[in-house]
């Protein structure tokens, strides 16, 4: 890396999410850098562990969470640009033959 930014990546352009290849603390500043080399800052909200998500734009409870251009997740609470992105406040979707029943019924 040219300088000492923190840095993150954003693998697909419907991402909300990108993966940190840092460890950050609330009010760092992350740029994160997507397929075509576009570079975004973001500043972190809390403490996120080196390859953790991080949130891209805010995110209302019951959105899906995107990644790789997949969903892999739901919100659990609203999510702020910037805040970690993990266990805590989403619901995976994979593997989940109840939500599969749910969305087959609808």
């Amino acid at each position: 890396m040219h300088d000492d930014r923190l840095t993150g990546l954003k693998v697909n352009d419907r991402d909300n999410v990108a993966t940190l290849f840092c460890s950050a603390c609330a009010s760092h500043e992350v740029e994160v850098v997507d397929r075509q080399g576009r570079r975004t800052s973001v500043v972190v909200t809390g403490d996120i562990p080196y390859g953790h998500k991080i949130a891209l734009r805010d995110t209302r409870k019951g959105e899906g969470i995107i990644k790789y251009g997949e969903q892999i997740g739901v919100a659990t609470s609203d999510i702020r640009t910037g805040q970690h992105v993990h266990v805590h406040n989403v619901e995976s979707t994979r593997g989940r033959g109840d939500w599969e029943r749910e969305a087959e019924s609808r």
